[in-house]
C-alpha cells in the first residue's frame, strides 16, 4: 500500500461518513413512512375506540407524516436539498412531539409544582453558583498565568459543587428516582427512545457536511436558521390559536356538551340562532300566542309601521337581546373612547412643561388590571356609599340651595336595567381612553410641522388647521383606533362579569353581551356546540364591521406618506 493510496482513503473517509449518515437518515424516513401507514391501519382496523373526529385527525397526521417521509427519503437519495429541508422539519416536529409527550406521561410538568415548594431550600447554594461565576470574572484582572488558572479552577469547582448541592437541596434525586420508576411503561420508553432517535437524525441532517452533500447554498442555510428561530411562535400559533379555532368550527356543527360524544347536527345550531318569525297583529295588545307559535318562539319585540302592528318572535330570544346590548355598547363606548382621545392627544402634543407626566397618567388605566379597575368602579357605583352618587347629591343640594327645584335621583347604577349598561360603558370608555390617546399622539407626531406653518401663512386659525390638516392626515391612525376599539367593544366580557358578580347578565338581562352569553352557554350550561356557533356568528359580525371600515378607508383615500 503506497502513501498516495493511504492519503486518498483519508481524504475519502469524511465523504464516506457523510454518505453513511445520509443513508441512515434515508432508511429512517422509509421506516417512518411505513410505520405511519401501519398506524393508519391500526387506527381503523385495530379496534381503537376513539371518537370519529379523533380518528380522522390522527389519520390525517399519519398520512401527512408518511407522505413527507417518503418525499424526504426519495430526495435524500437523489441528493436534492428539498429532502434535507423536509427531513429537518419532520424530525424537528417529531422530536418536539416525543419530548413533550414523554414529559407529560412521566409527570415532569406536575413535578415542577413540587420543585417550586422546595426551591427556597436551594437558594443559598444558587447564590454560591453566582459567587463562583463572579470569581471567574476576576481572571482578567491578573496577568500572572498561574493566578488566572487558579481562579478559573476555583470558579469551576465552586459552581459545580454549588450546583450539585442546589439540585440535592431541592430534591432532584427524588424526581430522578420517580422518573426511573416510570420508565417501565412501554409507551414512555417508546417516546423516550423516539425523542433520542429524532434528535440524532435532526443532528445528522443539520451538520454542515450533510448540508454540503445536499448541495445547500448560503440562502438555504439562512432560510432554515430563520425558520428555526420562528418555530416557537409558529407552532404556538398553530397549536394554541389556529388549531382550537378550527376545532371550534367543527364543534359548532355538533351538539357536544364538553363531555360526551359529539353528534353531527349540521347547521341546526346556526338555524336556531337566526330563526325569527314576524307576524302581523290585529291590535298592538294582541296576545303573542294568537300570532306566533309560542312553543317554538319567544316574543322579541313589537312595532308599528304605517298603522299596522307586527310582532317578532325568536327561537333564541337571549341571543338577540345580547346582540342588541352589544351593539348598543359599541355605539356608546367607541365614540366616548375615541373622540375625547383625539382632542386629548392634541392637547398633550403641545410643548408645555409636564406633558410627559400627564401622558403617563392618562395611559395608566390601559395597563392596569381589568379586575382591579372593575372592583374600584364597582365601589364608586355603589348606590349608598359610592362617590358618584355622593357628588351628585352634593351638586343637587347646592343647586337647591340657590333656588332650583332639582331632586336627588339616587341612581342605582348596577341594579337598574336603565343604567346598568351605561355604567359598563363608562368604565370601558375610561379604561380605553388612554391607549387611544397614545395612538393618536403617535400619529400627530408624524405630521410634519411645516404643514402647520404653511397653513398659518395662508391665514388658517387653530380650528381650521385641525379640520383641514390634522384630521385628514390622521385618517390612517383614526381608522386603526376605531377598528381596534370596535373589535374590543364587540368582545366586552371582563368588565361586565366583574362589575355585577352575582348576576353578570344584569337586571332584566340589560348587560347580557354576546361573549357573556357565549360563556354562559359553553361553560355554565355545557352547550359547547351551540356556544361555538355563537362564537362564529360573532366572528362574522366583527369581520363584516372591520371589512366595512376598511372599504370606507380605501375609498376615502386619506393618508399621508412621510
Amino acid at each position: 500500500m503506497t502513501a498516495a493510496t493511504v492519503g486518498s482513503r483519508e481524504k475519502q473517509s469524511p465523504k464516506s461518513r457523510v454518505d453513511l449518515w445520509l443513508r441512515v437518515v434515508m432508511i429512517w424516513h422509509v421506516v417512518l413512512a411505513l410505520g405511519s401507514l401501519g398506524g393508519v391501519a391500526y387506527v381503523w382496523l385495530g379496534g381503537v375506540t376513539w371518537a370519529g373526529w379523533v380518528k380522522g385527525v390522527v389519520t390525517a397526521v399519519l398520512l401527512l407524516l408518511a407522505l413527507f417521509s417518503a418525499m424526504a427519503a426519495v430526495d435524500i437519495n437523489r441528493r436534492q436539498h428539498r429532502g434535507r429541508t423536509i427531513s429537518l422539519a419532520v424530525n424537528y416536529l417529531g422530536f418536539l412531539f416525543a419530548l413533550f409527550g414523554s414529559m407529560h406521561l412521566i409527570g415532569v410538568f406536575t413535578g415542577i409544582d413540587s420543585l417550586a415548594d422546595s426551591f427556597m431550600r436551594g437558594i443559598p447554594f444558587l447564590l454560591l453558583v453566582f459567587v463562583g461565576f463572579f470569581i471567574g470574572t476576576l481572571t482578567d484582572r491578573y496577568q500572572n498565568p498561574a493566578t488566572q488558572r487558579t481562579l478559573r479552577q476555583t470558579s469551576k469547582a465552586v459552581m459545580i459543587v454549588s450546583g450539585v448541592a442546589f439540585l440535592l437541596a431541592v430534591g432532584i434525586h427524588n424526581g430522578i428516582l420517580a422518573l426511573l420508576s416510570k420508565l417501565t411503561d412501554p409507551l414512555i420508553l417508546l417516546l423516550v427512545g423516539g425523542t433520542a432517535v429524532f434528535a440524532v437524525m435532526l443532528w445528522a441532517m443539520w451538520r454542515q457536511p450533510s448540508a454540503e452533500a445536499m448541495h445547500a447554498t448560503n440562502a438555504d442555510n439562512e432560510m432554515l436558521s430563520g425558520y428555526l428561530f420562528l418555530s416557537p411562535n409558529l407552532l404556538g400559533f398553530l397549536f394554541f390559536f389556529a388549531g382550537p379555532l378550527l376545532l371550534s368550527l367543527y364543534v359548532s356543527f355538533t351538539n357536544w356538551d364538553a363531555f360526551g360524544t359529539k353528534d353531527w347536527v349540521g347547521l341546526a345550531n346556526y338555524g336556531r340562532i337566526v330563526n325569527l318569525d314576524v307576524a302581523r297583529l290585529d291590535t298592538i295588545t294582541q296576545l303573542a300566542s294568537e300570532a306566533i307559535d309560542v312553543t317554538v318562539y319567544d316574543e322579541l319585540t313589537r312595532f308599528e309601521i304605517l298603522g299596522r302592528s307586527y310582532i317578532v318572535g325568536a327561537q333564541d330570544k337571549l341571543f338577540w337581546l345580547s346582540l342588541r346590548n352589544t351593539l348598543t355598547f359599541v355605539l356608546l363606548s367607541v365614540p366616548l373612547s375615541v373622540v375625547p382621545a383625539l382632542f386629548l392627544s392634541n392637547l398633550l402634543n403641545s410643548k408645555i412643561a409636564g406633558m410627559k407626566f400627564f401622558r403617563a397618567v392618562y395611559f395608566l388605566p390601559s395597563v392596569a388590571a381589568v379586575v382591579g379597575i372593575a372592583l374600584v368602579w364597582q365601589w364608586l357605583f355603589n348606590a349608598t356609599i359610592g362617590y358618584i352618587n355622593y357628588f351628585i347629591t352634593v351638586a343637587v343640594n347646592f343647586l337647591n340651595s340657590v333656588g332650583s327645584g332639582f331632586f336627588d335621583p339616587q341612581i342605582r347604577w348596577l341594579s337598574d336595567s336603565n343604567t346598568a349598561l351605561l355604567a359598563v360603558v363608562i368604565v370601558a370608555a375610561w379604561q380605553w381612553l388612554g391607549f387611544n390617546t397614545v395612538l393618536f399622539l403617535a400619529g400627530l407626531q408624524n405630521i410634519p410641522r411645516a404643514l402647520y406653518e404653511a397653513a398659518t401663512v395662508d391665514g388658517a386659525n387653530s380650528w381650521q388647521q385641525f379640520w383641514k390638516v390634522t384630521l385628514p392626515l390622521l385618517a390612517p391612525t383614526t381608522f386603526f383606533v376605531i377598528t381596534t376599539t370596535t373589535i374590543q367593544a364587540m368582545q366586552i366580557f371582563e368588565q361586565v362579569f366583574i362589575l355585577i358578580p352575582t348576576n353578570p347578565a344584569g337586571p332584566n338581562n340589560s348587560t347580557l353581551t354576546l361573549v357573556l352569553y357565549l360563556y354562559q352557554k359553553g361553560f355554565q350550561r355545557f352547550e359547547q356546540g351551540y356556544a361555538s356557533a355563537i362564537a362564529w356568528v360573532l366572528f362574522i359580525i366583527i369581520f363584516g364591521a372591520t371589512l366595512f371600515q376598511f372599504q370606507r378607508q380605501r375609498t376615502s383615500g386619506s393618508s399621508y406618506d412621510a
